[in-house]
């Protein structure tokens, strides 16, 4: 994915817009690599510019449904 190219998912019957660096983005990446939930994101994209970590409900709830979409698709960063 180029980082302005923008994939729709799924989650829970809702549409969401996956770009580098949004709340589903950093949602999905933090499941892929096996951190925790910690919600957050990069207006200009991942690790650069500010880290927002005081998110609105519907940033919230991008980033949750990233982490599950990727939590149910069982897409995990192999460390081999």
């Amino acid at each position: 994915m180029t980082l302005d190219q923008v994939r729709l998912y799924t989650v829970h019957g809702k549409t969401y817009e996956q770009q580098h660096g949004n709340p589903f983005d950093r949602g999905s990446a933090d499941s892929y690599y096996g951190r925790p939930r910690a919600p957050h994101w990069y207006p200009e994209g991942s690790y650069n510019g500010d880290r927002v970590t005081d998110l609105t409900d519907a940033e919230l709830e991008a980033y949750h449904a990233g982490y599950d979409y990727n939590e149910q698709q069982g897409d995990k960063k192999s460390w081999d």
